[in-house]
């Protein structure tokens, strides 16, 4: 193919194309679906210098906002109220108590799910997936532990999957106290309603990719539950573009009275947990370390979800969690997989990890009273936005070079071509060095190869994959190659 009026060269896909900072601004007119008309009025506005047009927010389409309207608060507060009824859903207690226990949650949890789906047409399958902790931190004795996991398998790239969990086991002051009271209603049935309310809902809808909704068990005696999730999917091989644990997502007022209703934390790491010593030297000597995959994967949700449809404002914080506290995001980070904790801005400690008692006239204990439902649905929102979004986009490019064997101030980049049906092209995004967020995107078209008049030294560059609905995929960070 030759030049077209553009001034882009578009070619196929082992070939090279030259973008120069003349010509790139023009580089929609390649075979990508374009920039909306409000992106293209706003463009002017930017003032960075340099390649490609102003990276704008990819807006909900009208199928994820019937999605995101049709989440029901409702629901989301019957499955929180019904969690914390069952009195503790300690790890170590009852497991063959109809009525109390972490035995009776699990059933009850799996019963529900089972009954999502029914309706999927054979496309969500739901097991126990259990086995026998032997002794260890905070197990004292062998203790069977159960997930809850629903699989939606997706219809065009059923190995690309992404993983959202919540935990279902609960605790008192005493980590080790599996008699008291502990409803649990923060944490975690928050985040297990948030898990189940979407599997209800995304069962009835077809997906490119696979999702994967677990409750998970015994993440307050050391993550095992979810541990034993990432290692099962490991061993099966399965591709895991993305997880996020939902974990303490059920109030919106801090221990202060103050409320903030419309933000949900995000937290991503940056030096990614499951680094190799070769690695981490390549991100010594490039940087890179605001660049792990996490972070790409918290860039995209805060592209896909912080918006009015979902009514929330989604803060990442650059950390792995919060001090010396962990989730179940950090399993599937100790696997290599990109992996966020979603909670609220501001944590009560009156309200989780607490005997139920009253002590000076001050309420102790995680009670449903204390959770703000509109909050849940919200976050519940972000959740469906980022995880419909994932789905249906193309995956995230593999095998991105940024080829430094040729000294040049031009910067040449290279990815693996994606297997989807409905893979449109890709765009090349970059951003100067001292910037968190992507600043400028180039539409390249249907190729493998690009070469942008922008030199490498000088700012970070991206790869991400669009299909032909306009959606995008996470951005790939490119690592050095030849």
């Amino acid at each position: 193919m030759g030049n077209d009026d553009s001034g882009v060269r578009s070619t196929r896909p082992t070939r090279r194309t030259l973008l120069s900072a003349a010509t790139a601004a023009t580089a929609a007119a390649v075979a990508v679906p374009a920039l909306t008309e409000p992106a293209r009025a706003a463009a002017g506005d930017d003032k960075t210098p340099g390649p490609g047009q102003p990276v704008r927010p990819q807006s909900p389409d009208r199928e994820l906002r019937d999605l995101l309207r049709a989440v029901d608060q409702h629901r989301i507060e019957e499955i929180v109220r019904r969690l914390a009824a069952f009195g503790t859903r300690h790890t170590l207690s009852a497991q063959d108590d109809p009525e109390r226990g972490i035995g009776a949650a699990r059933d009850w949890i799996y019963d529900r799910m089972r009954e999502y789906a029914a309706a999927s047409g054979g496309r969500m399958t739901v097991e126990l997936q259990s086995y026998v902790q032997q002794p260890a931190s905070r197990i004292p004795v062998p203790t069977r532990i159960t997930n809850v996991v629903a699989t939606l398998r997706g219809e065009t790239s059923p190995n690309r999957t992404y993983v959202v969990t919540g935990h279902y086991d609960s605790r008192a002051t005493n980590v080790m106290d599996a008699v008291s009271d502990a409803p649990g209603a923060d944490d975690d049935a928050s985040g297990v309603a948030v898990v189940m309310e979407l599997a209800r809902l995304m069962a009835t809808r077809p997906t490119g990719a696979t999702i994967v909704f677990a409750a998970v068990a015994a993440e307050e005696q050391g993550l095992y539950g979810s541990a034993h999730l990432a290692q099962q999917l490991k061993a099966a091989g399965a591709d895991i573009q993305g997880m996020f644990s939902n974990d303490i997502v059920g109030s919106s007022t801090a221990d202060d009275g103050t409320r903030d209703p419309r933000v949900v934390r995000l937290f991503a790491e940056g030096v990614p947990t499951a680094e190799t010593p070769g690695e981490a030297n390549t991100r010594r000597s490039v940087g890179g370390e605001n660049d792990s995959p996490s972070r790409q994967l918290a860039r995209f949700v805060k592209d896909v979800a912080d918006n009015g449809a979902t009514g929330m404002d989604v803060r990442v914080i650059y950390r792995r969690d919060r001090y010396l506290r962990g989730s179940d995001h950090i399993s599937f980070l100790e696997q290599g997989w990109p992996a966020g904790r979603f909670t609220e801005p501001h944590e009560d400690f009156a309200h989780q990890h607490q005997d139920v008692r009253t002590v000076d006239g001050k309420q102790y204990g995680d009670l449903p009273e204390f959770c703000d439902f509109g909050y849940i649905t919200r976050v519940a929102r972000v959740n469906g936005a980022a995880l419909w979004s994932l789905a249906q986009a193309p995956g995230t490019p593999k095998g991105a070079i940024i080829v430094t064997t040729d000294l040049t101030n031009n910067t040449t980049l290279r990815w693996q071509r994606g297997i989807e049906p409905d893979l449109a092209g890709y765009e090349v995004l970059w951003r100067e060095t001292t910037a968190a967020e992507w600043q400028k995107v180039i539409p390249v078209g249907d190729v493998t190869q690009v070469t942008v008049d922008l030199s490498k030294d000088n700012v970070f560059f991206g790869v991400r994959a669009v299909g032909r609905s306009g959606l995008r995929s996470p951005v790939a960070f490119p690592r050095p190659g030849s």
